[in-house]
């Protein structure tokens, strides 16, 4: 097979894999306000734990460009949040109001963290050996809780399970969009691959602690968020070291 269109499809594979973390709710569908608080510490566990390892990744290739990138993530959120914030008409499909402005951020953070994972699959099939096809299996692995947690914050507020299917799906196509011209190019892209994974992780952090978390603590307990999101950020890290160990 041609090396760019194996590339493509590896990428492809990694996209359609975030559209399997919303099947839970073909069986959860019905819930009160505390669970929708709780599917909002979950998300928030979910998240926290994805921006660890992007900062993880990326200060291994190089600390600073990682830590602009966190700053400049954080930066580009805030503003983008208080520009969208002033359209109270906004909708999400049939979602308006604040509900749609945090359904899309959400996917909007979501679809820049996938643009730096995008570019380590190309990158990383630009490489010696089986590194392409190791990381293209972590990461369509690692979409999956992604997904999940993208449907956590879709679903409650009236999304349908469809609907957050295709979402998780949008969200991800940055990847085989950027994972050719990231393999085809692989000197010019690898310097910025830290700075994306740092950007990704700010924007992440701040929606979390910005809004997520605030709004579970609305119909729930602190204590109660406090181990959703503990035992989110646990099941996240155990699973990423499940995959390292097979």
């Amino acid at each position: 097979m041609d090396p760019i269109t194996l590339v493509f499809l590896a990428a492809l594979v990694t996209a359609l894999a975030t559209g399997l973390g919303p099947l839970p709710f073909v069986f959860w569908r019905r819930m009160s306000p505390k669970a929708v608080s709780i599917c909002n510490g979950i998300a928030a566990g979910l998240m926290l734990a994805a921006s660890f390892s992007l900062l993880k990744e990326g200060s291994a290739l190089s600390p600073i460009r990682t830590i602009l990138g966190l700053l400049g993530g954080f930066m580009f959120i805030a503003f983008s949040y208080s520009i969208i914030e002033r359209y109270d008409d906004l909708r999400f499909g049939a979602i308006k109001g604040a509900d749609a402005i945090k359904m899309l951020m959400i996917v909007g953070i979501m679809t820049l963290h996938s643009a730096a994972e995008g570019v380590g699959v190309g990158v990383a099939y630009a490489g010696d050996g089986n590194l392409g096809e190791f990381i293209t299996a972590a990461i369509a692995v690692h979409n999956i809780p992604e997904g999940l947690a993208i449907a956590l914050v879709l679903i409650p507020r009236g999304t349908k399970i469809w609907q957050a299917v295709g979402w998780s799906i949008f969200s991800s196509l940055p990847q085989p969009i950027l994972a050719v011209p990231a393999f085809m190019f692989v000197t010019f892209f690898t310097p910025f691959l830290p700075v994306g994974l740092g950007l990704a992780a700010g924007a992440m952090i701040w929606m979390t602690l910005s809004e997520l978390i605030p709004e579970a603590l609305e119909n729930a307990t602190s204590p109660m968020i406090a181990s959703a999101v503990t035992m989110s950020i646990a099941g996240m890290l155990m699973f990423e070291l499940l995959l390292r160990t097979l």
